[in-house]
C-alpha cells in the first residue's frame, strides 16, 4: 500500500460518521490534497465549543464563514461576531472564480454558490437589530464581577438590588444604578443604615467611577429596554435552515469592556435560559466569538472564573462556543482545555517569543506520523489548516492538514444599500428598536428624593416655627414678672416699715 493509500484511509476512517455531519474539506499530504479524502464533523459533537487559531491573513474568517454556512445548511442558527466587518456577505451568493471550481475539484464536492438568512445586530449605534439588557438582569454578583469590585463594594451592589426589590425600584439603565449610588450616600443615607448598616461614600464613589468608565465605552447604549430574548436567536427560515445572526462590531475594537460585558452577560442569558438538552444530535445554537482576545484581555480574575464556569457548563444547554484569535495563547489554558474542535492555520516564527508560542501551540495537537506538525504550521497556505475534532463517540480525530472549501456565499462586505434591505425584511426591528423610558428608580427615586427634600424642609419650617414662638413665649414671661419700679418701692420692707414707725408717733 501507497503512503497515499494508507493517508486517504488514515482520514476516511478517522472522520467517518454515522451520523448527521458538514464537511470543510479534503486531508492534504505534504502540499497534495487527496481527493475525497474528506474531513467530516459530526453535527452531534459541535457544541463541545472550537478554536479557529491563525495569523493575520491565513483565512481564519473565511474558515468561520464556511462553518457558519454548513451548520445553517443543517438547521443550526448561528450567532457571530463581526469585528472587521466582512460577514454581512453570508446574505449574498458568491460569484464563483475558476480557482474556487479549481479547489473544490481537488477537494471531490461540487461547489454550489448560494446566500443564507442573515439577521444583522448591534450593540452600538450601527444599524442593526438593537440588544439591550436590564441592569436587574445582570444581577448584583455579574454586575460586579463586570466592573471590577472589591468585596466591600460588592456588598454595597448588593445591598442596591435589594433595597431596589423590597421597595419596586425597577434597575433598568446605567441611570438609574448611578441615582441609587448618589441616593444611599444622601438622601436615603438614614433610611439605608438603619435597615442595612452603614454605607462609606468612598466606597460609592468608586463604584460611580467604574460606571462611568463603563459608560465612556458605549455602555448607555446597551442597559435599557427593550431586553433582547435570546430565544430570538435560534430562529430557522421557512426552508428549515438557521437563521445567522450577525453583529457589528466594527466600532467595538477600542471598546473592550463593552464587549466583554455583552458576551458574559449574553453567556450568562443563555445558560440560565435555555433548558438541559441531553443528547440531542445536533446543538441548539453556536455562537462564534471573533477577536476572542477582547473578552479575556481586560477580565479580571472574578470574571475569568465566571467565564471559564460557563463554558464548563454551556454545552450541557446544546450551546457551542468557537473562539476565533490570532493565537491558542489567548484564550486561558482552563478553556483552551474545553475546546473540543481545534482548526489551526498558518502560525509565524519571526521572533524567539514566536518560536516558542508555536511550540506550545504545536503540543495542543494529536501527533501524527503523517506531520511534524510544529514545521508544518509555518509551511500552512492560505484556506489550509490542522484539523483535529471529537467524533461521535467523543474521541479526538486524527490531526488532518486540510484544504478548507471555500464559502459560498460573497467574500466580502454588503453594500450601505443591501444590508438596508436585510433591515427592512427583518421581522427583529420593529420588536427592539423601539426606545422605551419607562418610570424606573430613576424617576421614582427622583420622587421620593422630591418628598424627602419636601418633608425635610417642612420639618424646618416648623422647627424654626417653634423655635420663633417658644423664644417670644420666653420673653412674655419675663416682662409680665418684671415689677413696676413705683410698686416696687411702694411694696418694699423698707417702705413699709417707714410708714409703720411713722403711724407710731402720730398716734
Amino acid at each position: 500500500m501507497s503512503q497515499t493509500e494508507a493517508f486517504f484511509n488514515y482520514i476516511n476512517d478517522g472522520y467517518k460518521c454515522k451520523g448527521d455531519f458538514i464537511t470543510l474539506g479534503a486531508g492534504m499530504l505534504g502540499e497534495e490534497t487527496v481527493t475525497n479524502a474528506l474531513v467530516n464533523i459530526p453535527l452531534k459533537t459541535l457544541n463541545r465549543h472550537g478554536l479557529i487559531a491563525g495569523a493575520t491573513g491565513t483565512g481564519k474568517t473565511k474558515t468561520l464563514q464556511v462553518l457558519a454556512e454548513n451548520m445553517s445548511e443543517k438547521g443550526i442558527p448561528v450567532l457571530l461576531m463581526d469585528v472587521k466587518g466582512d460577514l454581512s456577505g453570508l446574505g449574498q451568493p458568491s460569484p464563483g472564480h475558476p480557482k474556487i471550481d479549481e479547489r473544490h475539484e481537488k477537494i471531490g464536492i461540487p461547489f454550489d454558490a448560494k446566500k443564507f438568512p442573515i439577521e444583522i445586530l448591534s450593540i452600538s449605534e450601527q444599524d442593526g437589530v438593537r440588544l439591550r439588557a436590564t441592569v436587574s438582569e445582570f444581577g448584583p454578583v455579574l454586575l460586579s464581577r463586570i466592573l471590577d469590585l472589591t468585596e466591600t463594594q460588592s456588598g454595597i451592589v448588593a445591598i442596591i438590588f435589594k433595597y431596589c426589590d423590597d421597595n419596586h425600584l425597577p434597575l433598568l439603565d446605567l441611570k438609574d444604578f448611578k441615582k441609587m449610588l448618589q441616593f444611599v450616600t444622601a438622601e436615603g443615607k438614614e433610611e439605608i443604615s438603619a435597615e442595612y448598616g452603614r454605607i462609606s461614600s468612598s466606597s460609592t464613589g468608586a463604584i460611580l467611577r467604574k460606571i462611568v468608565e463603563l459608560e465612556q465605552q458605549g455602555g448607555e447604549l446597551f442597559f435599557g429596554e427593550k431586553s433582547f430574548e435570546v430565544d430570538d436567536l435560534t430562529r430557522v427560515d421557512e426552508n428549515g435552515r438557521g437563521v445567522i445572526s450577525v453583529l457589528r462590531l466594527t466600532d467595538i475594537q477600542d471598546k473592550p469592556k463593552l464587549f466583554s460585558t455583552f458576551m458574559l452577560q449574553l453567556l450568562a442569558e443563555v445558560y440560565e435560559t435555555f433548558p438541559e438538552q441531553g443528547d440531542s444530535g445536533r446543538p441548539e445554537l453556536i455562537i462564534f466569538i471573533d477577536e476572542a482576545h477582547l473578552v479575556f484581555d481586560e477580565a479580571s480574575k472574578a470574571l475569568l472564573s465566571q467565564i471559564e464556569s460557563i463554558v464548563k457548563l454551556i454545552r450541557s444547554k446544546g450551546i457551542g462556543l468557537y473562539f476565533v484569535t490570532q493565537n491558542p495563547k489567548d484564550v486561558p489554558e482552563d478553556v483552551l482545555a474545553q475546546l473540543g474542535m481545534k482548526v489551526q492555520h498558518a502560525l509565524r516564527a519571526f521572533t524567539a517569543k514566536d518560536r516558542k508560542a508555536l511550540k506550545l501551540a504545536a503540543e495542543n495537537y494529536p501527533d501524527s506520523e503523517f506531520y511534524k506538525t510544529n514545521e508544518v504550521l509555518t509551511q500552512l497556505g492560505i484556506g489550509e489548516a490542522f484539523i483535529t475534532a471529537l467524533n461521535e463517540k467523543g474521541i479526538p480525530t486524527p490531526l488532518a492538514r486540510t484544504m478548507l472549501r471555500a464559502p459560498m456565499s460573497r467574500m466580502d462586505i454588503l453594500t450601505e444599500r443591501e444590508i438596508q434591505e436585510v433591515l427592512n425584511n427583518s421581522k427583529l426591528v420593529n420588536k427592539y428598536n423601539k426606545e422605551i423610558d419607562r418610570e424606573s428608580a430613576y424617576e421614582l427615586l427622583g420622587e421620593k428624593i422630591e418628598r424627602i427634600n419636601k418633608e425635610k424642609s417642612e420639618e424646618d419650617r416648623r422647627k424654626e416655627e417653634e423655635k420663633i414662638r417658644r423664644k417670644r413665649s420666653s420673653s412674655s414671661s419675663r416682662r409680665s414678672t418684671r415689677q413696676n419700679p413705683v410698686v416696687k418701692v411702694l411694696t418694699s420692707a423698707t417702705f413699709i416699715r417707714a410708714v409703720f414707725g411713722i403711724l407710731k408717733k402720730v398716734l
